[in-house]
């Protein structure tokens, strides 16, 4: 029986190519929405789910950031996907005659060059492959989309021009959530937590403290805000290491102490781009 894994996003969605890269011969499930995406992993209809919780150039998926803590899923992986933009006609349209380009917000800020190069008018849509699904029911010759080859593919759409995108570090990560942590495994790891200080002077920097004294290599650290609160802010980390590990349980438990409130979302082996891409 095929897996299934879940995503956010019409079919072609990057999210969706992303899950195609990461689990080749698994089914993918399109979900209207984060929410959905976990509920299919709850409900039982997928195994897996596929969410995206920052990019290079777009920073943090701020959802993500305020869902995962209370989905009751945990992180069991993770996965980095290089985001190649293309720009996406109906059969029969040339660059020459093209007069606007639809896609996400996002996705039309990285492509600037090209808008200003063939004088394309950007127009919003609420996702890439959507746009590309807008591009293929309508027809004509005057609109393209900026989606991914997947959504060429799914749609019929032809490719005017490949990686029109202006970063070619366009890169984003996904958090790949299970209902169960994930299995024992061997090699390098990762913990993704969240907590809250206590409202006490230096609080941060005592909870912090552990993971110098120990030797514990922090990655991300992001703060964000509780309930539209000033006041209630929680911090999500990424830490190289396992929980099982004395030097990081050592540092969690001093965070512990520090801490109104800890939640380990997950501990999962580091995916191999981290090794290409680590800075001296």
């Amino acid at each position: 029986m095929t897996e299934t894994i879940a995503f956010q996003g019409l079919p072609g969605a990057y999210s969706d190519l992303a899950c195609r890269a990461a689990y080749p011969g698994w089914a993918t499930l399109p979900c209207p929405s984060f929410e959905a995406a976990m509920d299919a992993v709850r409900d039982g209809q997928a195994k897996l789910a596929m969410l995206p919780c920052e990019n290079t150039l777009a920073g943090r998926v701020p959802d993500i950031h305020r869902l995962l803590p209370e989905s009751g899923l945990s992180v069991v992986g993770e996965h980095f996907e290089r985001v190649e933009h293309c720009l996406l006609a109906p059969k029969g349209a040339t660059l020459a005659g093209l007069k606007r380009a639809h896609s996400h917000p996002v996705a039309l800020g990285q492509v600037r060059r090209i808008l200003k190069e063939l004088a394309l008018e950007p127009v919003i849509e609420a996702d890439t492959a959507g746009a590309a699904e807008l591009i293929a029911r309508r027809g004509g010759t005057e609109d393209a989309a900026i989606a991914s080859a997947l959504a060429a593919e799914i749609y019929g759409l032809e490719i005017l021009r490949r990686n029109v995108e202006d970063a070619p570090h366009n890169t984003t990560r996904f958090y790949v959530c299970a209902l169960d942590k994930a299995p024992p495994f061997r090699g390098e790891c990762v913990t993704t937590f969240v907590f809250r200080v206590r409202n006490m002077p230096a609080a941060l920097y005592k909870a912090l403290g552990g993971f110098a004294t120990n030797g514990v290599n922090m990655t991300k650290l992001e703060s964000y805000m509780l309930d539209g609160e000033f006041t209630a802010t929680q911090f999500l980390a990424d830490v190289d290491g396992h929980p099982d590990d004395p030097a990081l349980a050592r540092a969690l438990e001093e965070l512990a102490f520090f801490s109104r409130e800890l939640k380990v979302l997950g501990a999962y082996p580091a995916h191999p781009y981290r090794r290409a891409h680590r800075g001296g």
